[in-house]
């Protein structure tokens, strides 16, 4: 079992726990197995406030991933596109159960100093 941490803009992050947002795309992806994602909630928030379940991680050129996740994005077409404008593959982890924290923690939780700019393993 792999679980990493992103950091997530809490607009997103609001959305993936109202269940609107059931895929966090990425440019790139974690070469072990995820089974779980810890979301840190960036500025002003600065804190892992949930936890959640991956179902899959989906690649694809970034029109077909679109055209297959976009119901469940949680994310303006405009945003997408810019975001993958210079990549030939993108990258989706499809999003499950979710856990949100009763009290979000601070990285130093799990022996973290900084946030990520992309994601960290946490064994």
């Amino acid at each position: 079992m792999c679980s990493i941490l992103l950091s997530i803009n809490p607009k997103y992050v609001e959305e993936i726990l109202l269940g609107n947002k059931k895929y966090e795309y990425r440019t790139r992806i974690a070469k072990r197995k995820v089974d779980k994602i810890l979301i840190y909630c960036t500025n002003p928030v600065k804190k892992i406030v949930a936890e959640v379940e991956v179902l899959s991680i989906i690649s694809d050129e970034p029109t077909r991933l679109w055209e297959r996740t976009k119901d469940h994005s949680g994310i303006k077409d405009t945003f997408y596109n810019k975001y993958f404008s210079e990549n030939k593959v993108a990258y989706a982890y499809e999003l499950g159960e979710i856990k949100e924290y009763d009290e979000p923690k601070e990285l130093s939780y799990y022996g973290i100093r900084n946030a990520p700019q992309s994601f960290i393993y946490l064994d």
